[in-house]
């Protein structure tokens, strides 16, 4: 069982950044892909980033903006968010799961964490 916690979500301004941070439960953090997804409003639920051990993979709309990164000796994955717009307001997801993929088949789920971006 793997338990996540994010945070570092806030209201930031068009062209702001923030950085979010999920921390996870259990002794084998390192063996699991992390993604991070996010909802708006009105929205189904889409792929931001995935990062395993020698891979990562962005959605084309936070290419260039968004970074994610691990420590894996602390148990948490980071997304950092350069470049923000309106349209990134959302609430943002942690998973994760045996296998990296841009799909929402991840075993494990954090509460969310909400990004506001205001114009």
């Amino acid at each position: 069982q793997v338990q996540l916690v994010e945070s570092g979500g806030g209201l930031v301004q068009a062209g702001g950044s923030l950085r979010l941070s999920c921390a996870a439960s259990g002794r084998t953090f390192s063996s699991y892909a992390m993604g991070w997804f996010r909802q708006g409003p009105g929205k189904e639920r889409e792929f931001v980033a995935a990062i395993s051990r020698n891979h990562v993979y962005y959605s084309d709309s936070v290419k260039g903006r968004f970074t994610i990164s691990r420590d894996n000796a602390k148990n948490t994955v980071y997304l950092q968010m350069n470049s923000l717009k309106p349209e990134d307001t959302a609430v943002y997801y942690c998973a994760a799961g045996l296998v990296l993929s841009r799909a929402p088949g991840y075993d494990y789920w954090g509460q969310g964490t909400q990004v506001t971006v205001s114009s």
